[in-house]
């Protein structure tokens, strides 16, 4: 049997199928990012509307494993970093916006959400076939999941302004280069279709 394509963003992001991705608000990285009050206005914004639609959410969390068990490859990946992971106080990994009861906190330690979670295992359970991606940072843990989400068959919105980064040339990047492939939007176009 064929299923049915989806093709307007209102089939794509129908409530009855989509999940809020909140990628990595957290308080270290969101004192760093170039856009620090028009990007939580805007995911705010993105993620009120979803909790009105009953939309499920999952926050994820940069949760490090310990320095023994980290692949040498990414303790180097991670040196390129503005920071270091290893010397941040344990509250600048706490969740810059606060999530509800019912929703889903994710600790993961790598840019995608695929890699060492239950999150498609609980999609796939709940008939979800949308992600909606926001977060930090959007050249980096964004575009990895959405890459991952699109190659899993899921469909991909990426907000482009509830997505942010320290660098505003890769987040622009970013964007452009996942414009080939998903449909990169801003919030108000996704509250309107939602």
């Amino acid at each position: 049997m064929e299923r049915k394509v989806y093709t307007e963003i209102n089939e794509i992001i129908n409530p009855e199928h989509t999940a809020l991705i909140i990628w990595d608000v957290q308080k270290m990285l969101v004192n760093n990012i170039y856009n620090k009050e028009e990007f939580l206005k805007n995911i705010n914004k993105l993620i009120e509307t979803a909790r009105g639609k009953g939309i499920p959410l999952f926050f994820t969390k940069i949760t490090p494993l310990p320095k023994e068990f980290e692949a040498p490859a990414r303790k180097y990946s991670s040196s390129k970093m503005k920071f270091n992971l290893s010397q941040l106080s344990k509250e600048m990994f706490d969740l810059a916006i606060e999530p509800k009861e019912n929703e889903i906190i994710l600790n993961k330690n790598t840019a995608s959400i695929f890699i060492g979670t239950n999150f498609e295992l609980m999609c796939r359970n709940a008939g979800i076939e949308t992600l909606i991606i926001s977060g930090i940072a959007t050249e980096i843990g964004v575009e990895s999941t959405a890459r991952d989400a699109a190659n899993r068959g899921f469909y991909v919105v990426v907000d482009s302004d509830a997505s942010s980064s320290s660098d505003k040339e890769a987040h622009e990047r970013s964007l452009q280069n996942m414009k080939k492939l998903f449909d990169v939007v801003p919030t108000k176009d996704i509250i309107k279709a939602l």
